[in-house]
């Protein structure tokens, strides 16, 4: 039995993962602010998925946490999880002293990348880019069957790629990134709602006939093929899974990408060359993919898990 917890701003999804790879048991629970909130809320929910399966903490195989900020995968520490109020904290070796056992921590996009990859049917070969939509935009990679962090463990942040100098600035101090057009933050800059799914919203205008929310709505379409563009032509992935909360606009998001793809093929035969459109993929709503990496990452044994 292997234990993964995604660890987010207000919500924390645990999962059991079986030894024969499936998902055996998941929950949800309200994330506590600050370290020792964090703390707690990482402990309860360890405890109660090793109730909820029968088995004692001291017996699950592994112990995995996926969360946001900047990650140091092999110490554990935790820095800029600013919706968490965390500025730096030694989390793996915390948990390790309240649970008793070693708890690996990732980075939430690269647990998803890793969640979305041990996806039977999800993808088509050994090496996968999950971007995810929310947000931010950032992507996780897995390459020859392993997750790939890169040297200073940036690999994938392609969010702050700037592709627009003259565009407006960016909280990371450049101009015109890639997330400010492509992101949850950039449509709620370009289109205010105070609808509770905006991006859902700003779709359902657009289509309506809304001149302003078209103009927004095509520049995220193209933002997110960019995203796509930029994953292949750097590490020339088998597949582009599209994950996060934009995601669950399903077919409208993939399909609009795929029309911006088909501009650009019929006007360049080396894009058409690519396959881009036919690379893409969705990741299934609702599944909790970095609870599900956070289980497997660093485990040698872990199994594909079926589509659910």
């Amino acid at each position: 039995m292997r234990v993964g917890l995604d660890i987010g701003g207000t919500k924390t999804d645990a999962v059991a993962v079986g030894d024969d790879g499936r998902v055996v048991h998941t929950l949800r629970m309200p994330t506590g602010f600050g370290p020792e909130a964090v703390l707690a809320t990482a402990v309860e929910a360890v405890e109660r998925v090793s109730e909820a399966t029968g088995t004692l903490v001291a017996d699950v195989a592994s112990i995995g946490v996926g969360i946001p900020g900047a990650v140091d995968s092999v110490t554990g520490r935790v820095s800029h999880a600013v919706n968490l109020g965390l500025a730096d904290l030694e989390l793996g070796e915390a948990l390790r002293a309240r649970l008793g056992r070693r708890v690996r921590i990732e980075n939430d996009v690269n647990a998803a990348a890793v969640g979305a990859f041990h996806l039977r049917g999800l993808g088509s070969g050994q090496s996968m880019a999950y971007l995810n939509l929310g947000t931010g935009l950032a992507a996780g990679l897995v390459l020859g069957g392993e997750l790939w962090r890169g040297v200073s463990g940036v690999a994938g942040e392609i969010g702050h790629i700037p592709v627009d100098p003259a565009g407006p600035a960016c909280p990371c101090g450049q101009r015109g990134c890639l997330e400010l057009y492509a992101s949850g933050s950039a449509v709620a800059r370009q289109w205010p709602s105070e609808d509770p799914l905006p991006v859902a919203a700003l779709f359902a205008a657009a289509a309506s006939g809304d001149p302003a929310a078209a103009a927004v709505r095509d520049r995220l379409l193209q933002g997110v093929a960019e995203a796509a563009r930029l994953l292949v032509l750097t590490v020339d992935v088998d597949d582009v899974v599209i994950g996060g909360g934009i995601s669950r606009l399903g077919e409208p998001l993939i399909a609009g990408v795929q029309a911006v793809i088909a501009d650009w093929e019929a006007a360049s035969p080396f894009v058409a060359s690519l396959g881009l459109g036919a690379r893409l993929r969705l990741l299934p709503p609702d599944f909790p993919a970095a609870a599900v990496g956070a289980a497997l990452v660093g485990d040698p044994e872990a199994e594909t898990l079926e589509v659910v």
